[in-house]
């Protein structure tokens, strides 16, 4: 038995007849098969603390009773965007799981990850090799061939011919590459939740898209009314400074308001072309690809007159970011396992078997056989701290992976709450400015009436209908973000990445 230095490990080479040899393989190859040994932590799916679980909701806040569109605790619709009844965004959704290009990159990743732990595997498996090798090898009759005895007429010169093939089995006695597998699974495992939750923000961020595009067409409508009844006032305005019953300080108010309402087209026109390019964007066509398709005006969808939320407790299992970060944390685990089983010795089975000659035409001659065969044991003794720096290096990662674990369920608690009240509260908002703009158009038809009369001056009709523009703006905008606040709802709940898988 001898000990040979290996990169500051100790290799124990044990090679004994072949009889032994063999008792010793079987010896080993049983105890791998009957003990299993895996050194390391088990993963155990998380837990909050205790007095996060005392205070974590059973039920989700609720929506004002006078809501016209209220949430219930019925199961969620995975497929949300149909309870819009828009056929042209759920068109966009389909071509969107087809066409997204982060969602092809994520399924890189995913391929990717599956294809490390195919690596991480193949560390567990036997290793066959096979090589043919040919030397012209020429020794010095000045040099070391001196202190031996040489044969007269010995050439000096001379080939050598090797062929055979050689094998390796790393036994895997303490679970080093099973924890390894076991993380590469995780990782995979993560992969496939990062995609999903890749698929869950483009279908929200297409679905805001869409209801700003056609918000923001419903805002030009109302400017391009407004403007229409500036032009009538202002045409008024100067029929009455014709007759000489106004003045040019009326025309002059006309002209102001008239011009402002002009203005604010531009900037609307801009959004409504932006959000059509993001929505190409994410269906990776180029600008104004889908000009045609989208550029008809078309009504804001309809809002649901009830949102299925579900309950809390099924939310952690529903959350791709959830589902990723437990993942996180059993891929930690799992690395931890590894540092803690590379304390312990390495144990492989080695074989080869070949040839040798001076010759190639008695390279496979019966004679030229050779063969080694035997089991290696490599003990780790000293390595400057390596082993152990890495496993409290991954007992932290370990650790922070199930502080993030814990803090993205408080975020998605925390989102869906906050989805459901601005939800809710939004909705009170637009039901005081549908009586405002609806108290607006009074004021100016009678500002209207009245100027007609003589009894007001244009001013009255100017701060009626700046009264109204900004109303019906503002309730136009207070739709679109009902809509958007109502797709962050959808989010929060982490329904609809199903459509990919």
């Amino acid at each position: 038995m001898g000990v040979k230095q290996v990169t500051g490990r100790s290799s124990l080479e044990i090679k004994k007849l072949p009889q032994l040899t063999v008792c010793v393989l079987g010896a080993l190859a049983s105890a791998m098969l009957v003990a299993g040994c895996t050194v390391g932590p088990d993963f155990r799916p998380p837990a909050l603390p205790e007095k996060t679980t005392a205070m974590a909701p059973s039920v989700w806040a609720s929506t004002p009773d006078d809501a016209t569109n209220r949430v219930t605790g019925a199961a969620i619709d995975e497929s949300w965007w149909s309870s819009f009844n828009d056929p042209v965004l759920s068109s966009l959704v389909q071509r969107l799981v087809k066409e997204n290009l982060d969602l092809a990159a994520a399924s890189e990743r995913v391929q990717q990850a599956q294809a490390a732990r195919g690596v991480a595997a193949s560390a567990g498996r036997p290793h066959v090799g096979a090589s043919i090798a040919e030397s012209h090898d020429r020794i010095s009759s000045a040099g070391t061939a001196n202190l031996v005895s040489h044969p007269d007429g010995a050439p000096l010169e001379y080939s050598d011919w090797n062929a055979g093939l050689s094998a390796s089995w790393e036994l895997d006695l303490f679970g080093k590459v099973r924890r390894a597998v076991e993380a590469s699974d995780a990782g995979t495992d993560a992969a496939i939740e990062a995609r999903r939750g890749i698929a869950l923000d483009a279908l929200a961020e297409l679905a805001c898209d869409y209801m700003t595009l056609r918000g923001y067409q419903a805002r030009e409508a109302i400017t391009r009314s407004n403007l229409t009844t500036a032009n009538h006032s202002l045409s008024l305005v100067q029929n009455q400074y014709e007759n000489g019953v106004g003045n040019k300080l009326d025309v002059a108010r006309a002209k102001v308001r008239r011009d402002a309402i002009a203005a604010s087209l531009p900037e609307i026109l801009t959004t409504e072309q932006e959000a059509i390019n993001a929505i190409g964007l994410l269906l990776a066509l180029p600008p104004r690809a889908l000009q045609s398709e989208l550029a008809p005006v078309k009504d804001l969808p309809l809002l649901p007159p009830e949102v299925p939320v579900g309950l809390p407790s099924e939310l952690l299992r529903r959350r791709p970011d959830v589902r990723e970060a437990e993942a996180r944390l059993h891929q930690a685990t799992a690395q931890t396992g590894v540092a803690i089983a590379s304390f312990y010795p390495d144990v492989s089975l080695n074989g080869s078997v070949g040839t040798e000659a001076l010759n190639f035409g008695s390279l496979f001659a019966l004679p030229s056989r050779a063969f080694s065969i035997g089991p290696t044991i490599d003990l780790p003794i000293f390595e400057g701290g390596r082993l152990r720096s890495t496993l409290k290096l991954r007992k932290s990662q370990q650790k922070e992976a199930a502080i993030a674990w814990q803090k993205t369920v408080l975020q998605a608690w925390r989102d869906v709450d906050n989805a459901i009240t601005a939800y809710g509260n939004t909705q009170e908002r637009r039901k005081d400015l549908v009586l405002a703009v609806s108290n607006a158009r009074d004021a100016l038809t009678a500002a209207q009436q009245r100027y007609e009369q003589g009894s007001v001056s244009f001013l009255e009709i100017d701060t009626a209908q700046e009264a109204l523009l900004a109303n019906e703006d503002a309730l136009e905008q207070t739709e679109i973000t009902l809509r958007a606040e109502l797709v962050a709802l959808y989010k929060a709940l982490g329904g609809g990445w199903q459509v990919v898988g």
